[in-house]
């Protein structure tokens, strides 16, 4: 049996890769059950109810406003104008417009609208699966002294490592692509049953193609990344301390302390930002220190686009920093 081989069946044989898998799947079967339960389709009867309940609630704010303007008549002269605006026709007053039937109607599953939102849901979680996947993987190699036995009969340091990762990339990539390709059934027969379909052009179809092929790099990011942590650190505990650390120390440290200083574009150093740069193609984040004054506008903060080019740079340049370290530090280190 080749190396990759028996690398590939030690990944898929390991109870923590199973049950992170499974409990992932889990958690995405419960999104999807929430979804088709919470949704309903767009039927006459439904819209006919929600006209008439949007008719009876306009009619009792006409109501409403119209005893109010009697009381605002009524209390000119007294003590009580002050509670009023000196002129009662100044006073709201309800217009058709506020009281739509759609906004009356249960929720329906508009699958262009809303199926990004959920191919963002599902990269995430299948990225943080990734990690700790990946970082289970090479850590629990080098803890349990499984790396130093295979080294003995593979010497070969870099091969060892760079096969090890290549089994776990590919692994990751079958099963995200897998896993994506029913989540996007799921949500195309929930738009179809409990909303709609209608709007899909083959414009949008290929759209969301390349979202969850962007989902996809990000998750191989995810599980790259935290394969090299554990194998620098050699353990498990070392990608799961640097990714606590990243959340705590750059996240909400660095954040409240940009902010206290007034630097701008905040957001612009903080990693979901980024990320999200990345699966919906670009994030407009704003300087609310700026102020460019216009006499029709009034105060326009200044903004910045950061966009999917720029989020994929940064992603490279993480995984070539992490993953050359890996490498460096297995080349150079004595194996203890």
């Amino acid at each position: 049996m080749s190396l990759y081989a028996a690398e590939t069946r030690r990944l898929a044989k390991r109870r923590f890769t199973r049950w992170a898998v499974l409990g992932t799947l889990i958690v995405l079967a419960a999104i999807t059950a929430g979804m088709f339960v919470t949704n309903k389709p767009t039927t006459p009867e439904l819209r006919a109810a929600a006209q008439v309940q949007a008719d009876q609630d306009y009619q009792l704010a006409l109501r409403s406003a119209a005893e109010e303007r009697t009381r605002c008549a009524a209390a000119q002269g007294t003590t009580e104008a002050a509670n009023y605006p000196p002129s009662c026709a100044e006073l709201y007053q309800p217009t058709r417009e506020d009281y739509r039937a759609e906004w009356y109607m249960p929720p329906t599953f508009d699958f262009r609208e809303q199926f990004g939102t959920m191919v963002v849901a599902l990269s995430a979680l299948l990225a943080v699966m990734a990690f700790l996947v990946g970082a289970s993987y090479v850590g629990a190699e080098w803890s349990s002294g499984g790396m130093m036995n295979l080294l003995l009969w593979r010497p070969r340091r870099l091969q060892v490592l760079n096969t090890k990762l290549g089994a776990l990339l590919t692994g990751l990539a079958a099963l995200t692509v897998l896993v994506s390709a029913a989540w996007t059934g799921a949500f195309a027969l929930i738009a179809s049953l409990r909303g709609t379909l209608d709007s899909m052009t083959p414009g949008a179809w290929q759209s969301f193609v390349l979202m969850e092929v962007r989902g996809l790099v990000l998750v191989l990011v995810a599980g790259a990344v935290g394969f090299g942590l554990a194998s620098i650190g050699r353990h498990t505990a070392m990608a799961l301390g640097a990714a606590i650390g990243a959340i705590i120390v750059f996240q909400f440290g660095l954040g409240t302390v940009l902010a206290l200083a007034k630097v701008p574009y905040v957001e612009a150093y903080l990693v979901p930002v980024w990320t999200t740069a990345w699966m919906d193609k670009s994030v407009v984040v704003t300087d609310w220190e700026s102020c460019n004054y216009s006499s029709t506008q009034g105060c326009e903060p200044n903004t910045m686009s950061i966009t999917w080019p720029m989020a994929g740079g940064a992603l490279a340049a993480l995984l070539v920093l992490v993953v050359g370290a890996a490498m460096w530090t297995m080349r150079s280190r004595d194996i203890t």
